[in-house]
């Protein structure tokens, strides 16, 4: 029921106790509103092909916090979608999230979960901790299981700055498989189809204590090794001026870089690879 249902005014729905879970009160009152409504009858697969799928995201910690980041690519099938999507995003101020998969599910399931944690801190008075804020996008996951398994699915990475974990571990990263399994990753991680090609780049780049610069460098070298090997992952494209997009969280919040330093960045690494096709080797 809504206010215009009630001549402007709330409905008893609003006054009735219950938690702090915005996603449970839209599942109690309005669940037509959820994004992990099933969109087809049971037995009814989605056609691979017919909606944008995102790939390839990825996270290293480092020095300062935690990096995430995304290319911008979406395809359909063997279709270029969209070449300038934006799958990496601030859940709240010491929280990102990205995500590969259904772009259209992932985009409304980030909003959603973006609420979700400002509602339990209105609620509340504080904040949810970080490892609530896993389990909680967790459970999300798993409600979007029907979905998934209709061809569906919504695979996010979770990173976020945690300031009562110990000194050089406060960059945490969090990944989750389609039935709502919560996984914690040290050091580095990524998802989406291109992720093992970037996931093999990380482990000859990453090394402990990387500043905001190497850090961030060692994510577009990963994402361009993606791109070089996976259709589905889009590379720096320098004629259209569209760049990966790199966020970090540290104790000062959530900052995605400026794109003229995520652009001057990426030439760097286009020009070093006129020298190494294949890229950096690893630091001794």
């Amino acid at each position: 029921m809504t206010a215009s249902d009630t001549g402007g005014q709330l409905g008893e729905e609003f006054f009735t106790p219950g938690s702090a879970s915005f996603t449970e009160f839209l599942a109690a009152h309005r669940p037509e509103l959820l994004p992990t409504r099933p969109p087809f009858p049971d037995g009814v697969r989605a056609e691979p092909g017919r909606f944008p799928h995102g790939t390839t995201v990825l996270a290293l910690a480092y020095r300062d916090g935690v990096l995430i980041a995304g290319d911008r690519r979406a395809t359909m099938g063997n279709l270029i979608a969209q070449r300038d999507l934006e799958k990496v995003h601030p859940a709240d101020d010491y929280t990102a999230v990205a995500f590969a998969g259904s772009v259209g599910l992932a985009l409304d399931m980030v909003k959603l979960y973006q609420v979700e944690l400002t509602h339990f801190e209105k609620i509340e008075g504080i904040p949810m901790t970080l490892n609530a804020k896993a389990r909680r996008l967790a459970g999300m996951i798993r409600q979007n299981l029907g979905q998934a398994m209709q061809g569906l699915a919504v695979v996010p990475l979770l990173t976020g700055y945690d300031e009562a974990a110990p000194d050089g571990e406060k960059g945490r990263i969090f990944s989750f498989d389609v039935a709502g399994g919560l996984y914690e990753k040290t050091d580095f991680h990524a998802e989406g189809s291109g992720s093992p090609y970037a996931r093999g780049a990380l482990k000859k780049l990453f090394r402990k204590g990387m500043d905001r610069r190497e850090a961030a460098l060692a994510a577009l070298q990963a994402l361009y090794d993606a791109a070089d090997d996976d259709s589905a992952t889009g590379g720096p494209d320098i004629n259209r001026r569209i760049f990966p997009i790199v966020s970090v969280i540290t104790e000062e919040g959530f900052e995605r870089l400026p794109e003229t330093e995520t652009e001057a960045l990426s030439r760097e690494m286009v020009e070093q690879r006129r020298s190494r096709p294949d890229g950096p080797t690893a630091t001794p």
